[in-house]
């Protein structure tokens, strides 16, 4: 059995046993209670800011071992630089969130407790630009600082956070719908299709007021919200088989987008941008998302038939097509279309993607030479690093390998929690001949996937090791109790 369907394997049957847990406690005395935050009380007093924090991590662990979330550096690294832009222009910029990608070809987003937003790729392929986008991201932004989750919620039976994960792991174990994902994380109620939690009318104009201003702020077209809005209306016409998912959980009347459009016209505009590190991540997650390469390449040559093509997009286009056509195993073509790019603008997507092709055509030496350039010249950047770390071990050289296990050292203290940077630093200490290390690393990534216990059990395995020494010991021992500590406040043990 896989690794992955093993970590799912069991997270499925610890969402059993705490789903059956849930049933229990309904015919109980009410003083037996999970020690744990409860999600029915005051909005002021529902969760603390480490409590919130602790959620957020502990859902996104979860979204995470049933493989939903996008891990693509440059898509995730985009939009979660939207989103913190916004939220530092937000009215509560003291507030922690979270953004993630799901790869779902659904048009919907939802925010969660804990500031968690997610983006369904759905809703990303189908706006026209950054602004609009960024609208919907200002909109769920609002819904945190506003704590409309919460008023939401104090409607509900009181829910405990091991409860409102078990329904989230039934949900997504069952391949549910966006909806009942939703309805899972807002309230554990995980209706089959329906979310159970619906803003009130007031809640959303207030999100709308709110987050046009907080586009505003951040330097995007105000405009962006109304104008999502307008297409995702004109979508559920043309759809003829009701609204988009996004539409069910946040009714747009035509009251709704008149208000949001005279309010943006109110507002300064930022200068115009040609939009085309959006366009580019856009091409790159419909190529990487799309279920065949041949799919994605017929709808990039069917889209530059259109006349009204922007250069930035047009170019973004042919960056798309190209990945495409390396998942498809066509290099040379894939090189020609990236070539012709670069000769027009050294643009870091267009070198980052050529060096991908290399590497994966067999130029291991032209690669790492590419990738320690941009490396030197954009230090610190996660996606090249990334890539720069996974040249270096191609060929399992110690020497490599100490080299792309410095350049992953950096990279942990600003991403603490990228359970692909364990893996690639689990591996480079492996080569190097650090196995402790490695053995470590591993677990910090099984852990970041949802397998809590397959964490304890490798440290606990490595933490009989006789050739530890003290502080190897202690650090390894601290980290069982902390993970044994997690699974006591979840209902579990690590038998």
């Amino acid at each position: 059995m896989s690794r992955v369907k093993y970590l799912k394997t069991g997270l499925l049957r610890l969402t059993l046993v705490l789903a059956i847990s849930l049933v229990s406690l309904g015919s109980v005395a009410q003083t037996e209670q999970i020690d744990l935050p409860d999600m029915g009380a005051s909005a002021d007093t529902i969760l603390s800011r480490a409590e919130e924090e602790e959620y957020a991590k502990a859902l996104v662990r979860q979204m995470r071992a049933y493989e939903v979330l996008n891990e693509d550096p440059m898509i995730t690294g985009y939009f979660e630089d939207m989103g913190f832009r916004l939220a530092s222009n937000s009215n509560r910029p003291d507030k922690s969130f979270t953004f993630v990608v799901l790869n779902q070809p659904v048009l919907n987003a939802f925010a969660a407790p804990g500031g968690v937003i997610a983006l369904y790729s759905g809703l990303i392929l189908t706006a026209d630009d950054e602004n609009e986008v960024a609208g919907v991201l200002a909109h769920e932004i609002a819904h945190i600082t506003q704590q409309h989750l919460y008023r939401a919620l104090e409607s509900q039976k009181a829910m405990t956070i091991p409860i409102a994960l078990a329904m989230l792991g039934l949900v997504l174990a069952g391949g549910g719908s966006a909806e009942a994902i939703q309805g899972a994380v807002l309230s554990g109620q995980a209706a089959a299709t329906q979310a159970s939690i619906y803003f009130t009318r007031q809640n959303e104009y207030e999100a709308d007021r709110i987050g046009i201003s907080t586009l505003s702020r951040a330097d995007y077209d105000p405009a962006g919200m109304a104008e999502f809005f307008k297409k995702m209306g004109r979508a559920s016409r043309a759809m003829g088989e009701g609204p988009p998912e996004y539409l069910r959980t946040h009714p747009v009347s035509v009251s709704r987008i008149t208000e949001a459009t005279n309010r943006a016209q109110n507002m300064p505009k930022p200068e115009p941008s040609d939009g085309r590190d959006f366009y580019l991540v856009q091409a790159r997650l419909r190529a990487l998302t799309e279920k065949s390469p041949e799919t994605a390449i017929e709808w990039f040559v069917h889209r530059m038939e259109r006349a009204d093509i922007k250069q930035a997009e047009s170019d973004a286009l042919f960056y798309g097509h190209a990945i495409a056509l390396q998942r498809k195993g066509e290099f040379r073509e894939a090189r020609d279309l990236l070539q012709n790019l670069i000769d027009r603008d050294h643009h870091v997507a267009y070198e980052l993607q050529m060096a991908d092709l290399d590497l994966e055509s067999g130029r291991d030496n032209q690669a790492i030479d590419s990738m320690a350039g941009l490396y030197h010249n954009f230090p610190g950047n996660h996606a090249i690093s990334l890539q720069y770390a996974r040249a270096l071990l191609k060929n399992r050289e110690p020497q490599q390998a100490e080299t792309a296990a410095e350049i992953l050292r950096k990279q942990l203290l600003t991403h603490p929690d990228d359970p692909v940077l364990y893996e690639l630093y689990a591996q480079s200490s492996n080569i190097a001949g650090d196995r402790i290390k490695a053995k470590e690393a591993i677990a910090e990534s099984y852990y970041l996937r949802g397998g809590i216990h397959e964490a304890a059990m490798q440290l606990q395995e490595l933490s009989n090791d006789d050739d530890l020494d003290y502080y190897q010991r202690s650090r390894i021992t601290a980290r069982i109790n902390e993970l044994r500590m997690e699974l006591v406040k979840l209902g579990l043990d690590d038998d």
